[in-house]
């Protein structure tokens, strides 16, 4: 990427906050100042929220810079929607903003406080290895991150992200989404385009030479069980997210790519991921990170115009893990 070309993603995404807090209350969320001015939006832990919201959540968390529809699936599976996703920023709106890359953390025992922070006020804090090869910073004087959590951040923690993203308290929104909620389920799945990409930068492939993508997978039902909820977002993306990569460089760089590119090339793919979970000792880092992909990608070469098929719909898994 060219940094000096690249728009603020802060700046894109401000309109979509604004639009997002003028509409509280048709989209079921709540907004309130805390006293040290940090904006809370409430998606889904006391607020209802829902599908709409969580759209919206979606574009804003990738700055402004994609889109996500809600269209009738196709034939594939029983489930009948699915989030459309697109952009002609892949890169920097998928990696640079989207990506739940922030560990944000405070306190100790059962009080302690955890959470991965997306959106764009990744870009002004900086905090991951990632922006050094992105190449992008990022120059706003108001911030907006994406909390997927069902509590409210301590106070503490809230101040140390605005003072992190350089900007003052009552600059800083965070918008709490939980996983069990309708608004949190429709962002994590609305990641399959975001998803492709990190496993393709996992897999060592020039991020330059992804040049547009486009990406869908099937809206999953919520679940007041955090971990059933957390397996079912996965697990739309795992076995039902499909992806369209156009990039340049070689036509044989393009053939690799999508061979080794979904989730069936794990070694930990054939189970709903709640089980992969729960067999991984509820640790992420003993899962093989090759599972974290779409389920069928295309990629074409933009050089030969060639384009390359792996992967499919499993659409059983799908059906386990949704019912």
């Amino acid at each position: 990427m060219n940094p000096s070309s690249l728009p603020s993603i802060n700046r894109l995404a401000e309109p979509l906050l604004t639009d997002l807090v003028m509409g509280a209350r048709e989209l079921r969320l709540a907004v309130f100042r805390q006293d040290s001015g940090v904006r809370l939006v409430d998606a889904g832990i006391q607020a209802a929220g829902g599908i709409e919201a969580g759209r919206r959540i979606a574009e804003i968390c990738l700055g402004g810079l994609g889109r996500v529809a809600v269209l009738p699936a196709g034939s594939q599976t029983d489930w009948p929607w699915e989030l459309a996703v697109s952009t002609a920023q892949p890169v920097l709106a998928c990696l640079g903003s989207q990506y739940a890359g922030w560990s944000l953390a405070h306190g100790e025992g059962k009080e302690a406080f955890f959470a991965l922070g997306s959106g764009p006020g990744r870009a002004l804090a900086r905090k991951e290895e990632l922006f050094a090869e992105l190449d992008y910073r990022d120059q706003a004087d108001s911030a907006c991150l994406v909390l997927e959590t069902d509590r409210i951040p301590p106070p503490p923690l809230q101040e140390r992200i605005a003072e992190a993203c350089r900007v003052t308290p009552d600059r800083l929104t965070l918008i709490l989404t939980p996983t069990r909620s309708l608004a949190g389920s429709v962002q994590v799945v609305a990641r399959v385009l975001e998803v492709a990409l990190h496993k393709a930068h996992y897999l060592g492939f020039p991020l330059a030479h992804i040049v547009d993508g486009l990406g869908s997978a099937p809206l999953c039902p919520p679940s007041p069980d955090f971990l059933t909820a957390m397996g079912r977002t996965n697990d739309a993306i795992l076995f039902g997210g499909r992806v369209h990569l156009f990039v340049s460089g070689t036509e044989e760089a393009a053939r690799d790519l999508a061979q080794r590119l979904p989730s069936a090339a794990s070694k930990d793919y054939g189970q709903p991921f709640a089980q992969v979970f729960k067999a991984a000792g509820h640790d992420f880092y003993k899962i093989d990170p090759l599972l974290f992909a779409p389920a069928r990608v295309t990629v074409t070469s933009l050089d030969t115009g060639r384009s390359f098929h792996a992967g499919q719909i499993n659409s059983e898994l799908l059906q386990r893990s949704f019912a």
